[in-house]
Protein backbone atom coordinates (compact mmCIF):
# COMPACT_ATOMS: atom_id res chain seq x y z
CA UNK A 1 0.00 0.00 0.00
CA UNK A 2 2.87 2.41 0.67
CA UNK A 3 4.10 1.97 -2.85
CA UNK A 4 0.69 2.67 -4.25
CA UNK A 5 0.41 5.84 -2.16
CA UNK A 6 3.91 6.90 -3.23
CA UNK A 7 3.08 6.16 -6.88
CA UNK A 8 -0.14 8.12 -6.50
CA UNK A 9 1.74 11.04 -4.97
CA UNK A 10 4.36 10.95 -7.71
CA UNK A 11 1.65 10.76 -10.35
CA UNK A 12 -0.16 13.69 -8.78
CA UNK A 13 3.10 15.65 -8.56
CA UNK A 14 3.82 14.92 -12.24
CA UNK A 15 0.33 16.00 -13.24
CA UNK A 16 0.73 19.16 -11.18
CA UNK A 17 4.15 19.85 -12.75
CA UNK A 18 2.66 19.37 -16.22
CA UNK A 19 -0.22 21.71 -15.37
CA UNK A 20 2.25 24.32 -14.08
CA UNK A 21 4.36 23.97 -17.25
CA UNK A 22 1.26 24.26 -19.41
CA UNK A 23 0.10 27.33 -17.48
CA UNK A 24 3.54 28.96 -17.83
CA UNK A 25 3.59 28.23 -21.56
CA UNK A 26 0.11 29.71 -21.93
CA UNK A 27 1.15 32.71 -19.85
CA UNK A 28 4.19 33.30 -22.05
CA UNK A 29 2.04 32.98 -25.18
CA UNK A 30 -0.54 35.43 -23.80
CA UNK A 31 2.21 37.91 -22.91
CA UNK A 32 3.80 37.54 -26.36
CA UNK A 33 0.40 38.08 -28.03
CA UNK A 34 -0.28 41.11 -25.85
CA UNK A 35 3.10 42.63 -26.69
CA UNK A 36 2.54 42.00 -30.38
CA UNK A 37 -0.90 43.58 -30.22
CA UNK A 38 0.47 46.54 -28.25
CA UNK A 39 3.19 47.08 -30.86
CA UNK A 40 0.54 46.98 -33.60
CA UNK A 41 -1.59 49.50 -31.74
CA UNK A 42 1.40 51.81 -31.27
CA UNK A 43 2.29 51.49 -34.95
CA UNK A 44 -1.30 52.28 -35.98
CA UNK A 45 -1.49 55.23 -33.61
CA UNK A 46 1.83 56.55 -34.92
CA UNK A 47 0.60 56.25 -38.50
CA UNK A 48 -2.65 58.02 -37.68
CA UNK A 49 -0.78 60.78 -35.84
CA UNK A 50 1.64 61.23 -38.75
CA UNK A 51 -1.22 61.43 -41.24
CA UNK A 52 -3.05 63.93 -39.04
CA UNK A 53 0.10 66.05 -38.72
CA UNK A 54 0.68 65.99 -42.48
CA UNK A 55 -2.94 66.96 -43.15
CA UNK A 56 -2.82 69.82 -40.63
CA UNK A 57 0.43 71.10 -42.16
CA UNK A 58 -1.01 70.88 -45.67
CA UNK A 59 -4.14 72.73 -44.52
CA UNK A 60 -2.02 75.42 -42.86
CA UNK A 61 0.10 75.81 -46.00
CA UNK A 62 -3.02 76.09 -48.16
CA UNK A 63 -4.51 78.70 -45.84
CA UNK A 64 -1.25 80.65 -45.85
CA UNK A 65 -1.07 80.49 -49.66
CA UNK A 66 -4.67 81.74 -49.95
CA UNK A 67 -4.02 84.61 -47.53
CA UNK A 68 -0.82 85.49 -49.39
CA UNK A 69 -2.66 85.53 -52.72
CA UNK A 70 -5.41 87.67 -51.21
CA UNK A 71 -2.90 90.15 -49.76
CA UNK A 72 -1.04 90.34 -53.07
CA UNK A 73 -4.31 90.90 -54.94
CA UNK A 74 -5.31 93.68 -52.53
CA UNK A 75 -1.88 95.26 -52.91
CA UNK A 76 -2.12 95.18 -56.71
CA UNK A 77 -5.59 96.69 -56.54
CA UNK A 78 -4.39 99.49 -54.24
CA UNK A 79 -1.41 100.15 -56.51
CA UNK A 80 -3.71 100.38 -59.53
CA UNK A 81 -5.98 102.83 -57.73
CA UNK A 82 -3.03 104.98 -56.71
CA UNK A 83 -1.68 105.00 -60.27
CA UNK A 84 -5.07 106.04 -61.65
CA UNK A 85 -5.40 108.75 -59.03
CA UNK A 86 -1.89 109.94 -59.85
CA UNK A 87 -2.62 110.06 -63.59
CA UNK A 88 -5.81 112.01 -62.99
CA UNK A 89 -3.95 114.62 -61.00
CA UNK A 90 -0.90 114.74 -63.30
CA UNK A 91 -2.15 117.78 -65.25
CA UNK A 92 -2.85 119.62 -62.02
CA UNK A 93 0.59 118.75 -60.71
CA UNK A 94 2.31 119.90 -63.90
CA UNK A 95 0.36 123.16 -63.91
CA UNK A 96 1.17 123.76 -60.26
CA UNK A 97 4.85 122.99 -60.87
CA UNK A 98 4.99 125.38 -63.82
CA UNK A 99 3.18 128.05 -61.79
CA UNK A 100 5.60 127.71 -58.89
CA UNK A 101 8.55 127.77 -61.27
CA UNK A 102 7.29 130.97 -62.85
CA UNK A 103 6.86 132.52 -59.43
CA UNK A 104 10.44 131.71 -58.58
CA UNK A 105 11.77 133.26 -61.77
CA UNK A 106 9.25 136.11 -61.73
CA UNK A 107 7.72 135.40 -65.07
CA UNK A 108 4.10 136.05 -65.91
CA UNK A 109 2.31 134.63 -68.90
Amino acid sequence: MKTEVLKSIKKTEEEYRQQVEKAQTEREQIIANARFEAENQVAKATTVADEYTKKRLADARNDAAKKRAQILEEGKHQATLLKEKGRKRMNEAVSLLVERFKEKVHVTA
